[in-house]
C-alpha cells in the first residue's frame, strides 16, 4: 500500500501530523526512525518565516538530508507564503504543505488556518500563489467546514486540485468543533469523490484499529497520526505494518523504551541548547511517563528539575514500567 505525490512515494501511506511546539525536528526524526510515509513540521508563520523571527526558523529546520519530510505553512498574505515557500524550498523541503485547519483563535482570529474554509477566493489566491513559487509538491490541510452550516471541504478540495494541489489531508470535523466530539472519517468520502489526487484521513486515528476503520468509511488513500504519537513515536509504523498486513513490530519495553527516551532528550538538548531543550522536551517526558505509568512522586521531581543530566540519570527509573503495561 503506498501512494506518489508527484514523484516522491510515500510509503507507507501513514503520516504524522504537523503539531505546535511537538513536530520539531527531533521528534520527527525519531518517529521517522521506526517508520513513517512523510512527517510534517509543525505550523510556521509565513511572514515571520521571511522575516526571521526568533525561533521561527528552528520550527522549519529539516535536516538536509532527511527524506519523506514536509514543511506546513500558515498565513493569510499571497506574497508571504510565496516568500516562505522559497525559502523552506532552498532550506530542502520536498513537500509543501499549506495550513487550512487550524482551529486555534489566535491563528484564525488572523484569518489564517481553517479561517480560510470562509472564504475559498482568498483560500485559492494563497495556493495558487505557494505553487507558483516552487517547483516541489504542494499539500493542503484543512477540515471539514467551518461549521455544520459551512461543510465546503469537497468543493474546496476540488479547487485546489485545480490550482495545482498534489495531496489532501481532511481533519473529520469543522472548526467549531475544535477537538471536541468524534471525527467523522465518514464525512470525508465527498472529498474523496471530489478529486483525484490522493487524501488523507485524520483525527481520532491512535492505532491499527482507528486507522482501519477510518480508510473503510473515508475511502481515503492513506492516515494522519496526531495525538495518537504523543509518548508513542512507533504508533506509526505498527499502523503501516497492520495496513499491509504484516506482523506489527513491537514497542519498545524496558531498557530499550528509556534508551529511546534518552536519545530523544539528547537530541533536543543539542537542537534547542541544554536549558531550552529540557524545558521543550518536558512535554515529550510527560506522555513518555504516562505511557510507563511512573510514581508520581517521581514524576514531579523529573518534570521539576532543571539539569538535564539529573533528567537522563532519573530515566531508567521512571520507565522501567512500560515492559510491565505493554505486557499487560
Amino acid at each position: 500500500m503506498s501512494i506518489q505525490v508527484a514523484d516522491i512515494p510515500l510509503d507507507p501511506p501513514v503520516l504524522l501530523a504537523p503539531m505546535a511546539g511537538i513536530t520539531d525536528l527531533p521528534f520527527r526524526r525519531l518517529v521517522a526512525s521506526f517508520g513513517a510515509g512523510l512527517v510534517v513540521s509543525e505550523m510556521v508563520a509565513s511572514q515571520e518565516m521571511v522575516q526571521a523571527r526568533p525561533g521561527v526558523r528552528e520550527r522549519a529546520a529539516l535536516g538536509l538530508d532527511d527524506q519523506a519530510t514536509a514543511v506546513q505553512l500558515a498565513g493569510r498574505d499571497p506574497r508571504w507564503m510565496a516568500e516562505a515557500a522559497r525559502m523552506v524550498e532552498g532550506l530542502g523541503a520536498r513537500i509543501i504543505d499549506i495550513n487550512m485547519g487550524c482551529p486555534a483563535r489566535k491563528v484564525t482570529g488572523g484569518m489564517s488556518g481553517s479561517a480560510l474554509m470562509r472564504d475559498p477566493d482568498r483560500a485559492l489566491r494563497l495556493i495558487e500563489a505557494v505553487v507558483g513559487a516552487v517547483r516541489v509538491p504542494v499539500t493542503l490541510k484543512m477540515r471539514l467546514g467551518w461549521d455544520e452550516g459551512m461543510l465546503n471541504a469537497p468543493d474546496l478540495a476540488a479547487r485546489a486540485e485545480s490550482a495545482g494541489v498534489r495531496l489532501i489531508t481532511i481533519h473529520g470535523r469543522t472548526r467549531c468543533q475544535f477537538y471536541s466530539g468524534r471525527a467523522d472519517w465518514a464525512a470525508i468520502r465527498a472529498v474523496k469523490q471530489a478529486v483525484a489526487v490522493p487524501v488523507i484521513a485524520n483525527g481520532d486515528i491512535v492505532d491499527a484499529t482507528s486507522a482501519g476503520a477510518a480508510l473503510a468509511a473515508s475511502g481515503a488513500d492513506g492516515v494522519m497520526v496526531g495525538r495518537g504519537a504523543q509518548g508513542r513515536p512507533w504508533v506509526l509504523a505498527q499502523i503501516a505494518a497492520r495496513l499491509a498486513d504484516r506482523p506489527q513490530p513491537d514497542a519498545p519495553v524496558g531498557g530499550a523504551f528509556a534508551g529511546m527516551v534518552a536519545q530523544h532528550c539528547e537530541a533536543s538538548l543539542t537542537f534547542y541548547g541544554r536549558a531550552l531543550g529540557l524545558r521543550v522536551f518536558r512535554k515529550h517526558l510527560g506522555w513518555y511517563m504516562d505511557e510507563a505509568a511512573t510514581d508520581p512522586g517521581l514524576r514531579r521531581t523529573i518534570l521539576t528539575e532543571r539539569d538535564p543530566a539529573r533528567v537522563l540519570a532519573l530515566l531508567p527509573e521512571a520507565l522501567d514500567g512500560h515492559g510491565e503495561r505493554v505486557a499487560a
